[in-house]
C-alpha cells in the first residue's frame, strides 16, 4: 500500500473519531513504528492534527476529550456541576480516573485541564451528554454531589440549594452505601446545611 493511499486512511480515521491512538494509526500503516511516529509527528507539524496526551491524537480543539485518553475516567466536579446547570461559572475540563497518572493541572494545547484519581470502587454514578456531536462521560448530579465532598471541594450555598432540589435521595443513598461511614456522615451533614 503506497504511502498516499495510508495518509488517506489516517485523515479518514481522525474524521471519524474524536481521539485517535498511535495503535490504531499503526494498524492502518503497518507494523513499521518508526514510519508510523514519523506520519504522526508530520501531521502535527502540518497542524493538520494536535496531541492531547502520550500516544492519543485529534484533530478537535476541545481539552475534554482527553476524558477518552485516561479510561476509564469520566469529567466530574465544578466541570460537571457546569454541564448539570448547577452553577454559572466557567471551569476547566476535570477528568477523574482510576489510572495511575501523575495528578494535577496539565497544559493540553493551551487549555489547562485537571487530572485527579479515584479508587476502582469509586467509579460509577456515570451518564452520558452530547456536546458537539460527541458522548462524554460526566459523573450524574449525585455522583457529583460525593466527588465535591470526597474532593474536599467548598460547596456554596447556592450550589447546595440547587443540589437539594435535584438530587434523588433513594439514588444518593445507595451511592453512599458504597462508602466508608465517615464518608456518608459528611455528605448528610452538608445536605442538613441552610
Amino acid at each position: 500500500m503506497g504511502k498516499e493511499k495510508h495518509m488517506k486512511k489516517v485523515i479518514e480515521l481522525f474524521n471519524k473519531s474524536p481521539v485517535v491512538s498511535h495503535n490504531s494509526v499503526a494498524r492502518i500503516v503497518g507494523t513499521n513504528s518508526s514510519y508510523t511516529k514519523q506520519l504522526i509527528r508530520n501531521l502535527i507539524i502540518e497542524n493538520k492534527i494536535k496531541r492531547l496526551t502520550k500516544g492519543y491524537y485529534t484533530i478537535h480543539d476541545d481539552p475534554s476529550l482527553t476524558v477518552f485518553c485516561f479510561k476509564p475516567a469520566y469529567l466530574g466536579l465544578q466541570d460537571a456541576l457546569s454541564i448539570h446547570d448547577l452553577w454559572e461559572q466557567e471551569t476547566i475540563p476535570i477528568v477523574i480516573t482510576t489510572r495511575k497518572i501523575r495528578q494535577g493541572i496539565r497544559n493540553i494545547n493551551n487549555n489547562n485541564i485537571m487530572l485527579r484519581r479515584i479508587n476502582k470502587k469509586y467509579m460509577f454514578g456515570i451518564e452520558y451528554k452530547s456536546i458537539n456531536n460527541y458522548y462524554f462521560p460526566y459523573s450524574d448530579i449525585e455522583k457529583t454531589f460525593i466527588d465535591m465532598i470526597y474532593y474536599k471541594q467548598h460547596i456554596d450555598k447556592e450550589t447546595l440549594k440547587e443540589f437539594k432540589k435535584r438530587i434523588n435521595k433513594k439514588k444518593l443513598k445507595s451511592y453512599l452505601k458504597k462508602y466508608p461511614e465517615l464518608m456518608r456522615m459528611r455528605a448528610e451533614k452538608e445536605l442538613k446545611k441552610e
